[in-house]
């Protein structure tokens, strides 16, 4: 077990790290940097995707003929991870949800012309995207079979209808996958869709006000009423929906964590002068046995993210689904986030609650960790019943 890095990818891990702490941190503390729900501003924004470009920084997952640098998933972990470090940081590489993982899904199964219309323009950065499953009860939630949205064949090409909620990134989005239900049928009953935002059906609703902070283009509540898609942008075969779905949110979980153990290295980093300099009862503060234990657990929280989210980063460039691997990674992660920047705030106390450092942000934005692309819960039922199946084997060596 071999835990160092290639040379080529630490070299570039260090790039972004440098990129960050350079080119993105600073505009953290600038009022005018941030749009009206609380992300960087569009302006800034693509200032710094042009110097990402020009850096040889932008879309790691991707391959490089497409505009990428051809990271693998264990590859991605570190460097995601630096990119993490910055509350704007991942959306400058082309690295952020939603559009992460739509990549991801469409050049792992889109036919080649698919590609060029639907995903290039994605990598590019010319367009932004949304992945469209979710629905109101007693619709499609963490149980993709539950779907109430149907896709009925008409001549050679398929008429959508259907309600959906909390779509991330609709509201800027142009291109959707979207997941509809074909048949009756429990395995194959569901098919994806491609369809652009000014498709003739689609009715984006509102922009469902959260705790914030959101992502550019928020989470929307959407109506399709007689969508018409040509059979040619349907993804996969008929009936692959849920494979579509398994696919998508796979890999996209273990983004979310690889970021999300930035965020909460950051914290840690915030917190780490403020503990070292400030005085309480004749010594500093990090002095203090109390205040040594929150920064050891919540230091070692991290690692053991950082070794699941690995494990799983290395099953899934291997070939395997990583389903057990990747629903650990997923539960510890989101747990440790928000374990993370709560004990940063609680070190540095009123200052750690005001808005003098971005700890309010992820405060706020770390709470959706444990909800997001998959509750925990949902995920310990994943980890119980391959118990239940596996027994002794759960615990196997490759």
């Amino acid at each position: 077990m071999d835990f160092s890095l290639a040379p080529e990818v630490d070299s570039l891990r260090l790039q972004i790290r440098e990129f960050v702490e350079r080119e993105i941190m600073p505009l953290e503390a600038d009022p005018a940097a941030y749009d009206a729900h609380e992300n960087i501003a569009s302006d800034r924004l693509d200032v710094l995707r042009a110097k990402a470009k020009a850096a040889g920084l932008w879309a790691l997952q991707m391959p490089k003929a497409r505009g990428g640098q051809g990271l693998g998933v264990a590859a991605m972990a570190p460097c995601y991870e630096e990119m993490g470090r910055s509350i704007f940081g991942p959306v400058v590489f082309n690295s952020a949800a939603p559009d992460d993982g739509n990549m991801i899904l469409l050049e792992k199964v889109a036919s080649e012309a698919q590609k060029e219309r639907w995903l290039q323009p994605i990598v590019d950065g010319k367009v932004r995207s949304a992945f469209a499953m979710t629905e109101p009860m007693p619709g499609a939630g963490s149980d993709p079979s539950l779907m109430l949205s149907r896709a009925e064949r008409d001549g050679d090409g398929w008429v959508l209808n259907g309600h959906k909620w909390f779509i991330t990134g609709a509201d800027a989005a142009q291109h959707f996958i979207g997941v509809f239900r074909t048949s009756d049928d429990t395995r194959k009953g569901l098919t994806a869709f491609l369809f652009r935002r000014d498709t003739p059906g689609l009715e984006i609703v509102r922009r469902i006000p959260i705790m914030g902070p959101e992502e550019h283009g928020g989470h929307c509540e959407l109506r399709f009423n007689n969508l018409r898609v040509p059979d040619g942008d349907r993804l996969m075969n008929v009936g692959d929906g849920l494979k579509v779905t398994q696919i998508r949110l796979g890999t996209a979980r273990l983004t979310h964590c690889m970021r999300w153990l930035g965020m909460a290295r950051r914290a840690l980093e915030i917190a780490r002068p403020h503990v070292a300099e400030r005085q309480s009862f004749g010594m500093p503060l990090a002095e203090h046995e109390g205040v040594q234990w929150l920064l050891g657990e919540a230091a070692m929280a991290i690692e053991l993210g950082r070794l699941l989210t690995m494990r799983a980063a290395v099953k899934l460039d291997s070939g395997d689904f990583a389903r057990k691997e990747i629903s650990m990674a997923k539960i510890q992660v989101a747990d440790t986030l928000h374990k993370a920047v709560d004990t940063a705030i609680q070190l540095l106390g009123a200052k750690g609650y005001s808005k003098d450092t971005p700890l309010e942000w992820m405060y706020r934005y770390a709470r959706q960790a444990r909800l997001v692309d998959g509750a925990s819960e949902v995920h310990k039922m994943v980890l119980a019943r391959a118990f239940l199946a596996e027994g002794t084997d759960f615990w196997g060596w490759e």
